[in-house]
C-alpha cells in the first residue's frame, strides 16, 4: 500500500477525479478502520505488550519512533481511518490512534483524535 504522503496525495487525487468524471456519489476511504472503544477499555499501561494491542487493533498502519525531551526513544505505531463522500466532501470522518510502546515493548502511553462523542467517557 502507499508509504508516503505523495502516495497517499496521488490515490486521493485519482479518486476525486475518478469521482467527477463518473459524474456519481462514492465514499473515499484510507486507512483501516478500528475499534478504538474496545482498545481504550482493554489497554493497561505498562502491562499490555504489542502482541496484545495487534491483537486487540490489527497490524498498525505505520511504525516509527518518537524521541522524548529526556533523550529515550520509544516505539511508536500509528492507525487511522478516514471517509467521506465524494466530489462533495460530506459526511466525513477522521481518527487517529497513537500508541508509544517502551523498551520493554509495553504499551507507554496513547493519543486519540476522532469524532466528538465516540470516545469512551473519561479515558
Amino acid at each position: 500500500m502507499f508509504r508516503t504522503a505523495s502516495g497517499w496525495r496521488a490515490l486521493s487525487g485519482g479518486l476525486l477525479v475518478a469521482a467527477m468524471v463518473a459524474g456519481c456519489s462514492t465514499t473515499a476511504k484510507v486507512g483501516r478502520d478500528f475499534a478504538y472503544g474496545e482498545f481504550a477499555s482493554r489497554a493497561r499501561q505498562g502491562e499490555s505488550t504489542k502482541a496484545q494491542v495487534q491483537e486487540m487493533l490489527g497490524a498498525p498502519a505505520s511504525q516509527g519512533l518518537v524521541l522524548e525531551s529526556d533523550g529515550s526513544r520509544n516505539d511508536q505505531w500509528t492507525y487511522f481511518y478516514g471517509s467521506a463522500k465524494l466530489p462533495s466532501g460530506t459526511e466525513t470522518t477522521f481518527k487517529l490512534l497513537q500508541i508509544k510502546f517502551d523498551p520493554a515493548g509495553k504499551l507507554l502511553s496513547f493519543t486519540w483524535s476522532g469524532e466528538a462523542g465516540s470516545a469512551p467517557a473519561g479515558r
